[in-house]
C-alpha cells in the first residue's frame, strides 16, 4: 500500500516508486486481457480460468 502525503521521507518515496512499478505490470496485463475480451468467451471452471489468466500474464510479461 503506498504512502500518502506531500512531504514524504526518502524511503517512503522509494517505496511508492517500487509499488507503482509492480502495480503497473499487473494493470497492463489486465488491460490486455480485457482488450482480448477473454473473460466473456470462456466457458469453463474457475480453476481453469485462473490458469489461463496466469499463462496470459506470463506471456504478456515475456513479450515486453
Amino acid at each position: 500500500m503506498p504512502f500518502r502525503g506531500r512531504h514524504l521521507k526518502r524511503w517512503k518515496r522509494r517505496h511508492n516508486t517500487t509499488h507503482a512499478k509492480i502495480r503497473c505490470l499487473g494493470e497492463r496485463a489486465m488491460a490486455t486481457l480485457k482488450g482480448w475480451r477473454l473473460f466473456r468467451k470462456l466457458r469453463c471452471s474457475t480453476n481453469r480460468i485462473t490458469d489461463v489468466v496466469k499463462a496470459v500474464v506470463v506471456l504478456h510479461h515475456a513479450s515486453t
